[in-house]
């Protein structure tokens, strides 16, 4: 985690998301359509550098906050700022060429084109950046070796197992270099020691990239510097000590450990 005293690169003050339900004629004006609140008064801030685990059951508006955060959605009310722009002031395309520069995006779902080669999907960043096909193309290999792929190059999605699959998401959403990177459970498709491949990855950007983490797995989360627990869409859980600090001792860490050790026992 970045010990620097910079500015938060991510501030979220007072963020709440909500959704009108129902498309009935009957209720014809938006007022009267019930709603749904994803998000509740939600304020947070993520540091440059800072791996940041995000936690709570399904439906408690984990996903919700990684889009607001990415500049994928805009808030009901409340503002994010990245690096001291508020992302809801920018039109359409500059919040586009905002993600494009700064975000890396794992999806849960991967988003893959299936007529690409896992080169080709993890390149494609780098096209709409301008990068020289000679140049895009060696830093997309380069970035398949380091997630494991180096022999699935030319492979396409058909040809790759739903953990490569992921993979190649995670290699599309780092290899532009991006300020922040956001997962949603990027993980979830991975055996045990590929898993740990991939967050020993995830680790290594992390002194210059804010990564933002949503998952239900323990030893994911034990990875972070500090996590977040939201439930019903309330913050439940983001400790900072008595002088408002943010505390970097994780409670899943010591779980993990304490697994591990029992493990080796066995």
């Amino acid at each position: 985690m970045s010990t620097d005293a910079s500015p938060p690169l991510i501030e979220c003050r007072n963020l709440t998301r909500s959704y009108t339900l129902g498309t009935q004629r009957k209720l014809s004006r938006s007022k009267d359509r019930p709603t749904v609140t994803a998000l509740d008064t939600i304020s947070v801030s993520i540091d440059r550098g800072e791996v940041v685990g995000l936690s709570g059951p399904s439906g408690s508006g984990k996903s919700t906050l990684l889009h607001l955060i990415a500049g994928l959605d805009t808030p009901t009310s409340g503002t994010v700022t990245f690096d001291g722009t508020d992302l809801s002031t920018l039109s359409g395309r500059n919040r586009t060429k905002h993600r494009l520069e700064n975000v890396g995006i794992v999806f849960q779902h991967f988003h893959l084109l299936d007529a690409l080669s896992a080169r080709g999907n993890v390149a494609l960043p780098l096209v709409e950046l301008g990068i020289k096909k000679r140049d895009r193309r060696a830093r997309a290999e380069e970035i398949l070796e380091a997630v494991g792929l180096g022999d699935r190059i030319t492979h396409k999605p058909a040809q790759l197992s739903g953990g490569e699959q992921q993979r190649v998401a995670i290699a599309r959403a780092l290899v532009t270099n991006p300020r922040l990177v956001i997962a949603d459970e990027p993980t979830g498709e991975l055996d045990t020691e590929t898993g740990a491949q991939v967050l020993d990855r995830f680790t290594s950007v992390a002194e210059d990239t804010a990564i933002v983490l949503a998952t239900h797995d323990p030893e994911t989360l034990a990875i972070a510097d500090r996590v977040i627990s939201l439930r019903d869409g309330k913050l439940v859980v983001d400790e900072t000590d008595s002088e408002g600090t943010k505390v970097t001792a994780n409670p899943h860490t010591e779980s993990v450990s304490a697994q591990s050790q029992s493990q080796s026992v066995e």
